[in-house]
C-alpha cells in the first residue's frame, strides 16, 4: 500500500508529489516545514534541525578524513538510514525503495539546511509497514502451520533484493512467523503456548514502533551521517547521552555491558571491562538477548521486541542479586539451542578491572617451568585520587610493576601478559606499559586531520623486567592494547600469540553539542579525530597487528573487528621514527621456530583438538542463512547437533584419561571449571621460549 498525502481537494499518493517537487525544482529540497508528513506522523522539531546543521558542519570540519558532505556521501548516508531502519529487508517493498531513491542524493543538502523532514517520511512509511506486517503476523496466529511442509526460511536478508510486492512480503512473513513458532516448539512448548508466546511478543513489537519518539528518529539519522564517516564516530540524542554517562561514571549495578536493539533482538555491543561479564567470559560480541530471568531459578520474560529501554531495567537490579539471561550465540541462526547464563550484579569497579596474576606450571626436558601470566583486563588509571594527591592512586602500569616484582619472588622462568578481550582504554598507560618492558623510547605517533604527528615517548626509567616475554591477543583486542602488543613486536622485545587483532587504530573526541549550556538538550557527537601509527610508521588501523604465533580463536574475524565494520578508515603508513632494541633484554628465539614447534603440539593435544573441532562446528552454523521449516527435520538438525558436541567433548576426555558424559544433559550440568586452552598454549610457547626443544635450537644455530 503506497503512502498517501494530504491536501485540500483529496488525497495525492507521496511519489506524485515527489515527482511534482522533481519537474518544478530538478532537485527535491525538504521544506522547513512538515507539508510533506501524514497526518500524526512523528516530525522534527526545530531545534533538530539546527543540531543537525551543527553536526553537518562538524563532521565536515574535524573529522579526520575531512571528507565532504557531497553526493557521493549523500548516497552512503541514505544507505546507512535504510539500513538502520529495515536491515533485514522485511518490511520495506521494492517499490517503496523507487520511491525513496529520488532522495538519495540529497542528505548532503538536509543535512546543510536542516531540512530533514524527508528522512521522516521514509520513516513514516517505515513505521506504517511495520503495523502492517505486524498486524498480519497476527492474524497467521490463529491456525497451526503444516510442519511437514519440506520448505526453508532465509533468516539472514541483509543481501537479499527488497520484495518486489505485497504478494512476496506475506509469503516472507509468513515463514518468519512459522519459524518464530517452530524455534519455540523445539524447546518443548505446545503450539497453544507458542502461539501465545509469539501473540504477545508481537503485541509489543507493534507497541514499541507507535513508542518511537523524534528524538529516536533523529538519533538514528544523525547516526546515518557520523557512521558514514567511519565506525566509531557517533550521535548521542540527549536522553543517550545520560545513559552513557552513567555508564562511564559505573554508577548503577548490572552487568557490565553495551546493549543495542537490532532487528528486535536486544545485542550485546560491548563486554565492559572488569564487569560481571567480562569476569565470567561467556558473554560475547553480536550475542543476542532472548530472554531474563530474575535469581537462580525465575521464569523467563520473553524480550525479543521489547524496547531496549525496558530489557536494560530488567538486566539491573540490586547488587550482589544474580540475573540469568537466555542467549542465542552471535551468527546462529534462530532455533540454535539457545545457552544460559547467570551473572552477579554489581559495578563495575575499578578493583574488578584491575590486572592481575598466576603461576602455570610446565613440564619441559624433565624440569618444571614456572610461568608467570598477568591478565591485564584494560588500561585504566585512577584519574580521581591521582588529582586528589593519593600517592597510591591505581592505574594499570603501577599494577603490573607491582605483580612483576611479586612474580620475580616466585621465581618465575618466563612471562605471559594476557590482554584478549582487552579493548583498551587509557592511552598514557600503553605507553607506560610498555616501559616496564623496553628501555627508554618512542611507542607510539599519533597524527591529526592536519597531517600533524606527535611521537609518545615511553616515560619509564629503565624496564621492570628483562626476562622472556609473550603477549596473548585475540580479536578483542583493539586500541591501547594494539598500541603496546605493535611496540613489544617493533622493539622485538617479545612474541605476540593468538590472533590478529580488532585493528582500531583511531582516536575519537567527545564533542557536546550543548558547549555553552548546563542542560543537555542537543546530545553529543564523537568524532575520529585521529589515527595511531606504530614507530615503523604503520597503521594498526583495520589490518590490527599480526601475531607472530597463530592459535585458532572462535572469534570470527569476518564478523568482528575494524575490517567488519562499515566505512572504516583505511590503512596507511608514515613515516617511522629511530629506535633500539633494548639491549639488556632476553634475545628472542626464532619465530618461525617456535611455530613450527606449536604447530606440531596443536596435532597431538587434546584440548587443542577440541577447540579447533568446536570452531569448525561454529563456522559451519554461520554459514547457514536458511533454516528448514520441517519440525522433524529440525529436531533431527538439533539432535545431531548435540549428539557431535557430546562426541567432540568426550573424544578430549578420553585422550585426557577421564571418564566419558552419558548425555548432553550429563554435560550441560557438569560443574568442571572450563580449561583456558589458549592460555595453556601460550605457556607451553614460552617453555619453548626458555627451554627450547631440539628442533628450536637447531634452527637457532643454523647461519643467516
Amino acid at each position: 500500500m503506497p503512502l498517501f498525502l494530504r491536501r485540500s481537494s483529496g488525497w495525492i499518493p507521496a511519489a506524485a508529489l515527489l515527482a511534482v517537487l522533481l519537474a518544478l525544482t530538478g532537485s527535491v529540497r525538504a521544506p522547513a516545514s512538515t507539508q510533506l508528513l501524514p497526518p500524526g506522523a512523528v516530525a522534527p522539531t526545530d531545534a533538530q534541525r539546527v543540531t543537525a546543521r551543527k553536526v553537518g558542519r562538524i563532521l565536515e570540519e574535524q573529522h579526520y578524513s575531512r571528507a565532504q558532505l557531497d553526493d557521493r556521501m549523500s548516497a552512503v548516508i541514505y544507505q546507512r538510514y535504510l539500513e538502520f531502519l529495515d536491515g533485514q529487508h522485511s518490511y520495506f517493498t521494492a517499490g517503496d525503495i523507487a520511491e525513496f531513491n529520488a532522495y538519495h542524493l540529497h542528505f548532503d543538502d538536509m543535512i546543510r539546511t536542516g531540512n530533514i523532514d524527508p528522512a521522516y517520511l521514509i520513516f513514516a512509511r517505515f513505521q506504517q509497514r511495520n503495523r502492517e506486517r505486524i498486524n498480519y503476523a497476527l492474524g497467521l496466529l490463529k491456525s497451526e502451520p503444516d510442519w511437514t511442509v519440506d520448505e526453508s526460511f532465509e533468516f539472514d536478508r541483509s543481501k537479499a533484493d527488497w520484495p518486489a510486492n505485497e504478494a512476496q512480503m506475506d509469503e516472507l512473513w509468513r515463514k518468519r512467523v512459522k519459524n518464530d513458532a517452530l524455534s519455540l516448539l523445539l524447546t518443548g512448548k505446545s503450539w497453544p503456548e507458542a502461539a501465545d508466546i509469539l501473540h504477545k511478543r508481537y503485541e509489543r513489537v507493534l507497541k514499541r514502533v507507535g513508542q518511537i519518539s523524534n528524538e529516536d528518529v533523529f538519533e538514528n539519522l544523525m547516526n546515518a551521517y557520523a557512521r558514514a564517516f567511519d565506525p566509531h564516530s557517533s550521535y548521542f540524542s540527549p536522553r543517550s547521552s545520560e545513559e552513557y554517562r552513567i555508564q562511564m561514571s559505573l554508577n548503577y549495578d548490572g552487568i557490565g555491558a553495551s546493549l543495542q536493539l537490532i532487528d528486535d533482538y536486544v545485542t550485546i555491543m560491548n563486554v565492559l571491562e572488569g564487569g560481571p561479564a567480562a569476569v565470567a567470559g561467556t558473554l560475547n560480541t553480536n550475542d543476542r538477548i532472548t530472554g531474563v530471568g530474575q535469581g537462580h531459578d525465575g521464569p523467563f520474560t520473553d524480550v525479543i521486541g521489547w524496547r531496549l529501554d525496558d530489557v536494560v531495567q530488567l538486566i539491573r537490579g540490586k547488587a550482589g542479586t544474580s540475573v540469568r539471561l537466555q542467549i542465542l550465540p552471535a551468527g546462529a541462526a534462530p532455533g540454535t539451542p539457545e545457552k544460559v547464563l547467570e551473572f552477579v550484579r554489581n559495578k563495575v569497579t575499578l578493583e574488578a578491572q584491575a590486572a592481575h596474576k598466576e603461576v602455570k606450571s610446565v613440564v619441559r626436558n624433565g624440569h618444571t617451568l614456572k610461568i608467570g601470566v598477568i591478565t591485564v583486563p584494560g588500561f585504566y588509571e585512577d584519574v580521581a585520587a591521582q588529582n586528589a594527591g593519593d600517592k597510591n592512586y591505581r592505574s594499570t602500569t603501577r599494577d603490573v610493576a607491582r605483580l612483576l616484582q611479586e612474580l620475580k619472588g616466585e621465581h618465575i622462568d618466563g612471562l605471559v601478559l594476557d590482554l584478549r578481550n582487552d579493548g583498551g582504554g587509557y592511552l598514557p598507560e600503553a605507553t607506560a606499559l610498555t616501559g616496564l618492558f623496553v628501555d627508554r623510547g618512542p611507542v607510539v605517533q599519533l597524527r591529526d586531520s592536519s597531517g600533524r604527528t606527535e611521537v609518545l615517548d615511553d616515560p619509564e626509567q629503565s624496564p621492570a623486567y628483562a626476562g622472556p616475554l609473550a603477549v596473548l591477543v585475540d580479536r578483542l583486542s583493539a586500541s591501547a592494547s594494539e598500541i603496546f602488543a605493535g611496540a613489544i613486536q617493533d622493539y622485538h622485545r617479545g612474541v605476540i600469540l593468538g590472533q590478529t587483532t580488532f585493528g582500531k587504530g583511531t582516536v575519537q573526541n567527545l564533542i557536546p553539542l550543548d558547549r555553552w549550556s548546563q542542560k543537555n538538550s542537543s546530545g553529543q557527537l564523537t568524532v575520529t579525530i585521529g589515527k595511531f601509527y606504530r614507530i615503523t610508521g604503520e597503521s594498526t588501523q583495520h589490518r590490527g597487528v599480526v601475531p607472530d604465533v597463530a592459535f585458532a580463536s572462535p572469534i570470527d574475524t569476518k564478523d568482528i573487528g575494524e575490517s567488519a565494520l562499515e566505512s572504516p578508515l583505511p590503512w596507511d603508513r608514515i613515516a617511522g621514527v629511530p629506535f633500539r632494541p633494548s639491549p639488556d633484554t632476553a634475545p628472542l628465539p626464532p619465530v618461525a621456530a617456535l611455530a613450527s614447534e606449536q604447530t606440531q603440539r596443536e596435532r597431538h593435544d587434546p584440548d587443542y583438538r577440541w577447540l579447533v573441532s568446536d570452531i569448525a562446528a561454529i563456522d559451519s552454523e554461520r554459514e547457514l542463512k536458511s533454516v528448514s521449516l520441517n519440525l522433524k527435520v529440525r529436531r533431527a538438525e538439533r539432535a545431531r547437533v548435540d549428539r557431535e558436541r557430546l562426541e567432540r567433548e568426550n573424544s578430549r576426555r578420553v585422550a585426557k584419561n577421564l571418564a566419558p558424559f552419558k548425555s548432553v544433559e550429563e554435560m550441560d550440568k557438569s560443574k568442571e571449571p572450563p580449561v583456558d586452552v589458549l592460555l595453556d598454549q601460550a605457556a607451553q610457547v614460552m617453555a619453548d621460549m626458555v627451554s627450547p626443544p631440539a628442533t628450536v635450537v637447531q634452527k637457532a644455530a643454523r647461519p643467516g
